[in-house]
């Protein structure tokens, strides 16, 4: 699979806000500096570019995967607000997304997860 630092950065101007882009490119370039060029290229233009599975699908296993880590909130907020604004799941199946999660992740990080959805719409 090639890599591309193009498809990346097109990829990251898709779903991200350019403030959210630069917020987590400046934590990870501030004491390593290009880590966010490995993140644009190999993870955003490297595995989010894979056939297989559709955007919707990605961001589903990636907010399954960030909930049930924890402690990842500010990474799961965005990508929240990916999987509605650009992915084209509504507020309601992400939310039930977490419900199914609850046997498996627990009530906290289900309740955790369900604050992010709140926080990603400022509501």
């Amino acid at each position: 699979m090639e890599l591309s630092m193009d498809k990346g950065d097109q990829f990251v101007e898709q779903t991200q806000s350019p403030e959210g882009a630069a917020a987590w490119k400046q934590q990870l370039d501030e004491f390593a500096p290009g880590a966010s060029d490995w993140v644009v290229g190999a993870v955003f233009g490297g595995t989010y570019q894979r056939p297989g599975i559709e955007l919707r699908d990605r961001q589903m296993l990636t907010m399954a995967a960030l909930a049930a880590m924890g402690g990842t909130e500010p990474q799961l907020t965005g990508h929240i607000r990916t999987a509605v604004e650009v992915a084209g799941m509504t507020k309601e199946e992400v939310a039930e997304c977490f419900v199914h999660l609850m046997p498996y992740i627990g009530v906290p990080k289900t309740l955790a997860a369900m604050r992010c959805l709140s926080s990603a719409f400022g509501e």
